[in-house]
């Protein structure tokens, strides 16, 4: 009885018998509060499940959003560049005037 004792009051006795406790309690926890926990786990996942197809229509959306702002600063940077070009080829044409006229 003393070596008992001894063992139940040392930490790797204490570690034992919360073990072997929880070895028996939680399966009989589990089984006692299944018909509680089968209805609540299904409405948690059902409402992962509407949040995650919630969240992939809003990243839809929003893609739709970025790729319609990319396209159009594309038309807008592609405008510009036939601006700077057409104002180029002017400044080239009035160039080319005025050294006919020096010429002349």
């Amino acid at each position: 009885m003393a070596q008992l004792d001894v063992l139940l009051k040392s930490d790797l006795g204490k570690g034992v018998a919360i073990g072997l406790g929880i070895a028996v309690l939680v399966p009989a926890a589990v089984i006692a509060l299944a018909p509680v926990l089968k209805p609540v786990a299904r409405t948690a996942v059902k409402t992962g499940l509407k949040a995650y197809e919630k969240s992939r229509e809003a990243i839809a959306e929003v893609g739709e959003v970025v790729d319609d702002l990319v396209a159009e600063v594309q038309e807008e940077l592609q405008d510009s560049r036939e601006v700077e070009d057409l104002a180029a080829e002017l400044a080239e044409a009035v160039e080319a005037g005025a050294n006919q006229e020096k010429a002349a």
